[in-house]
């Protein structure tokens, strides 16, 4: 069973209340700004090989500024050293400042984009066939904007939340140079952007191959990066003659064990509320496998069907893959040295140990050396109660009547980590919808539709203010 198309882009819709806060669509006017400011942040570069995510906050900033937004609650902060790593924290003062703030969680750097692989100027802001093009548009800038576009409409409507709501807008997630400007914050300026929950990217609306709304994820956990080596290493010799123990050969049966292990399903709150509510959505033969699994994770006919599909596979369990090789010296030479570089993506809460010990049993060769390279300390995910998914639940349904919202457990990471073990919860929920392709994030001709930025925009401006009016 999927989910039906239930709205057009477009359509302005009142919407009902959820506790203080409404979810309501936009005037045109406002539109207009928006997408100009979207525009703007989309052309801005903010890769880390040719551009600045300095200059993007501080148009955002100056934005701010021409609409009204107090210049005293905005913060700009360029870390010493790091001069295209600029980041934005503003704030909007609550009624109870001694209650905890809602925090709105963005990053404004991109992924590097060539132009002469993409369709169109991955730096131009496209609109065509009911699509935005761009880089960044889908990760996260879309969202960013929303969150900009969220206090100018509260401090033109005058909005008096329970709680202070904040923004900050950072550098560095995707890697590649940038400083990481989550970890800044929280080490430099904790107190400023502290909150008791924050809403992130990661949670996605799902589309069906049709364009059809099939559930929204609530991502209420991620998956834990870790990093480890195989080495092996030998005496070598002249390639002409050969000996029996290899360098290479050590390294490559190492590697073909590990490619041949799973490791044992394992759920969090997370992964089995995903399993239990798609089970319902997905239906027949392989809902049934998730309602199976889920009661009996050692089920072997229903992990080998779920298994078939990789994003599955990867949710139900920690997974480690070679991802990079290095071996020998010169062409006529036996190696002396072989390493691989195996990257694990870990179960919220699994230790390193646990994870290296499994590694060192399914290499089962002393002569192959095993260490973690890059390591995090334990820390188990936010939790999800009521308080916490219920107001996403009441406004989603008001913007989508028929969409699940589904508990989700992201296999890749954000910053949501960072703020995580700095002990600010932080939830992935957008409203925006995305095309079962992934939308070129990360890839070529990125790109996101018309209608779920519009209704991702309704849909967010609710939420937060639902959390921003909750009495405790």
């Amino acid at each position: 069973m999927r989910a039906g198309w239930l709205r057009q882009a477009g359509a302005t819709v009142a919407l009902m209340a959820c506790g203080a806060g409404v979810a309501q669509a936009a005037p045109a006017a406002q539109d207009d700004t928006f997408r100009a400011m979207l525009k703007e942040m989309v052309e801005t570069d903010s890769s880390a090989d040719s551009g600045s995510c300095t200059s993007v906050v501080e148009k955002i900033a100056a934005r701010m500024k021409a609409a009204g937004y107090p210049a005293q609650n905005l913060h700009l902060f360029v870390p010493e050293g790091h001069p295209k790593a600029g980041a934005l924290v503003a704030v909007y003062p609550g009624r109870a400042p001694k209650l905890k703030a809602v925090l709105m969680l963005g990053h404004v750097d991109v992924v590097n984009a060539r132009r002469a692989d993409w369709t169109r100027d991955p730096y131009a802001f496209i609109e065509e066939d009911g699509y935005y093009y761009g880089r960044g548009v889908a990760d996260m800038k879309a969202q960013d904007a929303i969150w900009v576009d969220n206090l100018l409409r509260f401090q033109a409507e005058k909005y008096k939340p329970l709680r202070t709501i904040k923004m900050a807008l950072t550098c560095g997630e995707e890697g590649g140079g940038f400083l990481n400007g989550a970890k800044w914050l929280v080490d430099n300026q904790k107190e400023l952007v502290n909150a008791g929950i924050a809403l992130n990217e990661g949670g996605y609306g799902e589309l069906d191959d049709k364009g059809k709304r099939v559930d929204q994820t609530f991502q209420a956990a991620q998956k834990v990066v870790m990093q480890f080596t195989l080495e092996t290493t030998n005496p070598g010799g002249h390639s002409s003659v050969p000996r029996p123990d290899n360098a290479i050969y050590s390294l490559a049966r190492a590697l073909d064990r590990l490619s041949k292990y799973d490791f044992p399903v394992q759920f969090i709150d997370a992964n089995r509320g995903y399993f239990s509510k798609m089970a319902k959505v997905v239906g027949g033969e392989e809902g049934a496998a998730m309602t199976a699994i889920v009661a009996n994770p050692t089920d072997p006919a229903a992990n080998a069907l779920l298994n078939k599909s990789p994003s599955y596979h990867s949710m139900l369990r920690t997974t480690c893959v070679a991802t990079l090789l290095s071996a020998g010296h010169a062409a006529n030479a036996l190696p002396q040295r072989a390493t691989a570089t195996v990257n694990c993506r870990v179960i919220p809460g699994v230790p390193t140990e646990e994870v290296l010990a499994t590694l060192v049993k399914v290499v089962d060769d002393p002569e192959v050396k095993v260490s973690a390279s890059r390591t995090y300390r334990p820390a188990n995910p936010a939790p999800v109660t009521d308080k916490i998914l219920g107001p996403a639940i009441k406004v989603s349904q008001q913007v989508w009547p028929d969409v699940p919202v589904v508990p989700h457990m992201a296999t890749g990471a954000t910053d949501a980590v960072t703020m995580n073990a700095a002990g600010i919860p932080t939830y992935g929920v957008t409203g925006l919808f995305r095309d079962p392709d992934g939308n070129g994030v990360h890839g070529l001709n990125e790109r996101i539709r018309v209608r779920s930025v519009t209704e991702g925009r309704t849909f967010l401006y609710g939420l937060v203010k639902a959390y921003a009016d909750q009495k405790d």
